[in-house]
């Protein structure tokens, strides 16, 4: 099923750089929900449902996923030079912050304050994924594995790392994999 097209479209690569680098700026640690805020919301170069298509698609991507969205909605709108465009403003100036904080960290990593400091990013970083996921919960209404079997399959693949302590790629290999082997199953029917 293919959505409408959004509303807007971006004006230039230009305009896909610095909104990406705007984008990464404001979310230092958590640039999911800010990209959906700023590109569904704000922006309206995206429908919900096609953010989280997009987003579904860079998750099994090697790579960063909001690094991969950003290709590929650079990529929508202007092809090659687009993806190029929007990948130079998700990465320069973070690539920039990060060697000055880690020149900073190496210098000051045992101070309390610091390790302090790191604790409290972790823990914003994981509630604006959980705001993310909360704020796109009513897309699954239209997934393919409907809301009690990709929420069983969330609870899976989140007792598998924090109770059994399985690596990632394993929870991606195999439940990963049988989540979309079920929705291909489901989808061709």
């Amino acid at each position: 099923m293919t959505d409408p097209p959004a509303p807007a479209a971006p004006r230039s690569n230009a305009d896909l750089f610095f909104t990406f680098t705007w984008l990464a700026l404001q979310g230092f640690g958590g640039v999911l929900a800010v990209a959906q805020r700023e590109l569904v919301e704000r922006k309206r170069w995206l429908t919900r449902e096609q953010f989280v298509e997009l987003l579904s698609v860079g998750q099994v991507l090697p790579g960063p996923n909001v690094v991969n969205l950003s290709m590929m909605i650079g990529d929508r709108f202007f092809g090659l030079r687009g993806a190029m465009s929007a990948l130079a403003g998700m990465l320069t100036m973070p690539l920039v912050i990060v060697l000055l904080l880690a020149s900073l960290y190496s210098r000051y990593e045992h101070h309390p304050s610091v390790q302090g400091a790191l604790r409290g990013m972790g823990a914003v970083a994981a509630g604006l994924v959980l705001a993310t996921a909360l704020k796109l919960l009513p897309t699954l209404r239209s997934s393919a594995l409907g809301v009690a079997t990709s929420l069983g399959f969330a609870a899976a693949a989140t007792l598998a790392v924090t109770v059994g302590h399985w690596p990632l790629w394993w929870v991606v290999a195999g439940i990963g994999s049988l989540s979309v082997a079920l929705a291909w199953r489901r989808l061709r029917t």
